[in-house]
């Protein structure tokens, strides 16, 4: 269980970091590194499967030194042992949570110290919100709203735990922010986190008009934001000027290549098998995995605002960024793709000092500039 938790505390949220002073984090390392397979170079497998015979993955010599640096850090992950750790009951989904979330606000003041953002609490549409003031507002930011979905496989991640990046993006984008602390199983299964969105974003509406405000997060916060976004069209909704998607889990299923092309290789979630799968499915309960309200790239993209979306050549949902990408460019999206070198899943809000993580952000600031009302 103490891998779990430190995987996803590194690769999904954001972990807490102690701070002090105006200096950033420091570098953060994460948990996985090569992938392995053995078999005969000529071994002909049925139906087009391909086994690899073991391969040397080398850290990435075009990435930053900085990043560069935290994947040299990084072990090679225990495939076998990943894939077991999963919880078992929803007690010991809820215990990993606790476990996860336990100094988060030790962590949060620090973070909010070291970037010069104040953090207030509080509460919307009877839905927990953290509202997120940076030391500078961008003038053309002054009368927008970020509002922030976090991430954590959709089980992990609430109360201060979930502001990590929010304060982020409050800083290095300029703009006011506000993240939701959407309900979570297992105690709150799909669709309790959509319908705590919906019912902030129409609270919201009365305050300033949809095109002035941009809806995203990374990971399960990026897929969130497009199911969501799904929905409030569905419910005929004004829709987000913008929808910024880190990394999204946009397909819980195992189905994209990269899930397979970079198993072992994304050094911070490592694989599908085990924790995400059992997460997905804790998340979806009875419901299709492949509902666009659950998995969006299954869904209909033709009026979605601009989207920005971020991925990474190690990152085990690249394929799933890449399909989403080309979905909304085939419906007519704006829809912009950035790819960073060596970058495993979500690499940039792990290693905070790296060029990777400043450009990341940095482009998300001028996305919203060009794009929001």
């Amino acid at each position: 269980m103490r891998t779990i938790v430190t995987t996803l505390a590194l690769a999904i949220l954001f972990a807490a970091c102690s701070c002090t002073g105006n200096a950033e984090p420091a570098l953060e390392a994460g948990s996985g590194a090569a992938g392995t397979t053995a078999a005969a170079p000529d071994e002909r497998a049925p139906d087009g499967i391909w086994t690899l015979a073991a391969r040397t993955l080398p850290p990435p010599a075009a990435a930053s030194d900085s990043l560069r640096t935290a994947i040299e850090a990084t072990p090679q992950p225990d495939l076998a042992a990943h894939r077991a750790e999963v919880p078992a009951t929803p007690e010991e989904w809820a215990a990993a949570a606790a476990a996860m979330s336990a100094g988060a606000e030790e962590g949060l003041a620090g973070l909010a110290a070291a970037f010069s953002v104040a953090v207030e609490e509080d509460e919307i549409a009877g839905v927990a919100v953290h509202r997120l003031t940076p030391p500078e507002v961008h003038r053309g930011h002054e009368s927008r709203l970020f509002v922030h979905l976090h991430g954590g496989a959709y089980v992990f991640g609430g109360g201060p735990s979930g502001v990590f990046e929010a304060i982020v993006i409050a800083r290095r984008a300029k703009i006011p922010t506000l993240s939701i602390d959407y309900r979570m199983p297992p105690d709150h299964p799909f669709p309790a986190a959509v319908d705590d969105v919906v019912a902030v974003w129409q609270s919201l509406l009365a305050e300033r008009p949809a095109g002035r405000m941009a809806l995203g997060g990374t990971s399960a916060g990026g897929g969130l934001a497009l199911a969501a976004t799904h929905r409030l069209e569905a419910l005929d909704l004004p829709l987000p000027g913008a929808i910024w998607a880190g990394t999204p889990w946009a397909d819980l299923t195992k189905t994209g290549d990269s899930h397979f092309t970079n198993e072992g290789i994304d050094r911070l979630l490592v694989s599908y098998d085990g924790l995400l799968e059992g997460a997905a499915r804790l998340y979806a309960g009875e419901h299709d995995l492949e509902s666009p309200l659950i998995s969006p790239v299954y869904g209909d993209f033709a009026s979605f605002p601009p989207t920005s979306l971020v991925t990474g050549t190690r990152d085990l949902f690249l394929s799933d960024v890449a399909r989403v990408h080309r979905k909304m460019r085939a419906a007519g999206v704006a829809a912009d793709l950035h790819v960073y070198e060596g970058s495993s899943h979500a690499d940039y809000g792990v290693v905070l000092r790296s060029p990777e993580s400043e450009d990341v952000y940095g482009e998300l600031g001028s996305f919203l500039l060009e794009h929001l009302e």
